[in-house]
């Protein structure tokens, strides 16, 4: 189509489409199966649905996306800023394998890891060979929270690849195998990822407008991380392997879990000084689905950590985390309402 002819704006909205969209299924998928853990079945089952169908249609139209505006997605998929924003994806297949899991459909949610596991491959190294052939030294600045989304997609496999693993048979063991080194991979990402993130926001020049949703992808890494070690560690191992590596998950799981707790209250403060002390406008933008999503994930964690140590306290911290992640998802689906009812006016 030449570039002179006039567009619907339908048109410019898939093409515009941001892959960060995924984290609004990620989000309300995280809030379904921590209401679902903690007991709020009603609450557990719109929020799933809200998940259900936010994935089919983002899906169906990051599709039209591709084959409308593959140019788009091209520039998107080379850029280092955009490409770990399509991880989103995988991670969102995944929480959908698991509430599909939870509602009895154990084929589909085979599926979702499978599909999940395909696309996470292809962008792992597309993505490293971006950052490897396409910057350069005076690029540090690209680094940002949002490259920490490769360790939820690698970790939400294991999420996955866990739950499902029973369901295999025979072929069980491989799964756990596979989850496990799963599991480790993210650990080491998180390791290059974290520490390349640290020097960027404490050795460089911090501006307000850096100071993104994205920031709290890093809270929300080391929360995933621990929701899937305690997968690995109440799941059965199949392996005497495997199960010679438990004392080690426990103790990685709790560390993280410290981890992750901690980056809480300096995020807040980096909000504040955003907001509170620049008096930077806060507008609605899909990355703040990329807030809610660690908030979610770190009520589920501690709730599954709590199980998993017999420790009641981290179920009181997950009880109050889960209606605090629940109150941000209500704050930024408003956000949407409202943007699109001042767009259409």
């Amino acid at each position: 189509m030449p570039a002179s002819t006039p567009q619907p704006s339908s048109s410019f909205s898939v093409q515009a489409l941001h892959p960060g969209n995924f984290a609004l299924v990620m989000s309300s998928g995280i809030i379904a199966l921590g209401f679902q853990t903690l007991g709020f079945q009603s609450l557990a089952s719109g929020m799933r649905t809200v998940a259900l169908v936010a994935w089919v249609l983002l899906v169906l139209l990051s599709l039209a996306r591709v084959l409308w505006f593959a140019s788009a997605v091209r520039i998107d998929l080379l850029n280092p800023r955009m490409v770990f924003s399509y991880f989103t994806l995988v991670a969102a297949t995944n929480i959908v394998g698991l509430l599909l899991h939870g509602m009895g459909h154990v084929g589909l949610a085979m599926a979702c890891w499978v599909m999940a596991f395909l696309v996470w491959c292809a962008l792992l190294y597309l993505a490293f060979s971006v950052l490897t052939f396409l910057t350069h030294e005076h690029n540090v600045n690209i680094v940002h929270g949002g490259w920490l989304i490769a360790i939820v997609g690698t970790q939400s496999l294991v999420l996955l690849g866990a739950r499902i693993a029973p369901d295999l048979g025979a072929y069980g063991g491989y799964m756990m195998v596979e989850v496990h080194m799963l599991w480790g991979l993210g650990l080491v990402f998180y390791g290059i990822f974290v520490t390349l993130f640290c020097y960027r926001i404490f050795f460089l020049t911090l501006k307000p407008q850096d100071v993104t949703p994205l920031l709290w992808v890093v809270m929300g890494a080391a929360a995933i991380s621990v929701n899937a070690g305690t997968s690995l560690i109440t799941e059965d191992p199949r392996l005497p392997f495997l199960a010679a590596q438990r004392p080690f998950i426990d103790g990685v799981t709790l560390m993280l879990w410290a981890w992750a707790t901690w980056w809480i209250p300096m995020l807040c403060i980096f909000g504040f000084w955003k907001y509170g002390v620049n008096r930077l406008p806060l507008r609605y933008e899909p990355v703040l689905w990329s807030l809610v999503f660690p908030l979610g994930m770190y009520a589920v964690a501690s709730a599954r950590l709590g199980l998993a140590a017999d420790f009641p306290p981290l179920h009181w911290i997950a009880q109050g985390m889960i209606w605090i992640a629940f109150g941000v998802w209500l704050l930024v689906l408003g956000g949407l309402v409202w943007r699109r009812g001042v767009r259409r006016t």
